[in-house]
């Protein structure tokens, strides 16, 4: 073998350690991170890596850690596995992404957070706050027009509490199946997942707008303010349920 081959060979080695022991918090350091994003205790590497804490302008996540596939990369697509946080942390989630020029794909994802980091400083209509957990479940998704080709998952909304101008509604405990609908995410519920005799689905439609198409009658469980509210919403029907209807953007955004 001639000189010039082993020095070409030997740099092609160094480089794939090189690239393979690439550290995160150079890698990071010379990523064009927004103004409001902030990193600190970043260790590791690019392929396996971790971050102690994020902060994106009042939210905080702690203990980030991934490993990035770099098989993948050969053949211009991203894998992902990451996880946040654990059980003793206010916001946790573990999932699987894959990206591509295709688009974004998720799988075996669980997020829980409380509201208020959901909500963040974002001004609700009616002075509305909200306390509670949200707990979301992705068993798969698939990226489309406007939003998604496949969704399959749960939303849990776990001892919810309203607060407005109008009175306290404590909601409890709702859940609602996530599923794909002509490219819009829907979440729909039932009497079976909620004790508040709500019946219907929300779709998540382009440029953030809202489509409410559901219906709600009295229930003994639901909060005398709640019941005394549900004359606003319309005329009760035959069936005892008041239309709950609307079409707009997301409020607060």
């Amino acid at each position: 073998m001639s000189l010039i081959k082993k020095i070409m060979i030997g740099v092609v080695i160094y480089s794939a350690f090189l690239l393979a022991l690439f550290p995160a918090k150079v890698a990071l350091s010379l990523a064009p991170l927004p103004a409001n994003i902030s990193l600190s205790g970043v260790s590791g590497s690019i392929w396996s890596g971790a971050v102690e804490t994020l902060n994106i302008e009042s939210r905080q996540l702690e203990q980030l850690r991934w490993e990035l596939s770099p098989w993948g990369l050969l053949i211009g697509k991203v894998n992902l596995e990451f996880q946040i946080g654990s059980r003793a942390t206010p916001v946790s989630a573990k999932g699987a992404l894959s990206g591509s020029s295709a688009g974004l794909s998720v799988r075996g994802l669980r997020f829980d957070a409380p509201d208020s980091f959901l909500i963040g400083n974002a001004k609700l209509p009616f002075r509305t706050q909200i306390q509670g957990e949200v707990s979301l479940l992705v068993d798969t998704f698939t990226q489309g027009q406007p939003w998604c080709e496949a969704l399959s998952g749960k939303l849990f909304l776990n001892q919810t509490n309203v607060n407005n101008q109008f009175g306290n509604y404590p909601l409890g405990n709702i859940e609602l199946g996530l599923s794909c609908e002509a490219g819009k995410v829907q979440l729909a519920t039932d009497e079976s997942k909620n004790a508040l005799g709500i019946v219907g689905t929300l779709q998540l439609a382009e440029a953030n707008m809202l489509q409410v198409a559901a219906k709600i009658k009295e229930t003994p469980e639901q909060p005398e303010d709640m019941r005394n509210s549900l004359g606003i919403l319309g005329p009760r029907g035959a069936d005892g349920y008041y239309p709950v209807v609307y079409q707009g953007r997301i409020p607060g955004l």
